[in-house]
């Protein structure tokens, strides 16, 4: 199945920011967040097409997931 992956913010460095990849089916956000090497204690919000999900969010062809890191200011 394929499977858009956006990175924002931090998530971007060294990473591709935009990607289509294909996934075995049954793959989940956590799937993902290991593949690309995201420390999983910084993920501030996981959105699979603009809905808040969380790690064990199984996806399905065609979703779109966007990583956020956690964000900070005052």
């Amino acid at each position: 199945m394929q499977v858009t992956v956006k990175l924002f913010a931090s998530f971007r460095a060294g990473r591709t920011p935009i990607q289509t990849c294909e996934y075995p089916s049954g793959s989940t956000v956590m799937d993902i967040v290991v593949q690309k090497g995201i420390p999983v204690q910084e993920i501030g919000i996981m959105l699979v097409n603009c809905r808040h999900v969380q790690l064990d969010q199984e996806l399905v062809d065609g979703d779109v997931l966007a990583i956020f890191p956690l964000l900070g200011g005052g």
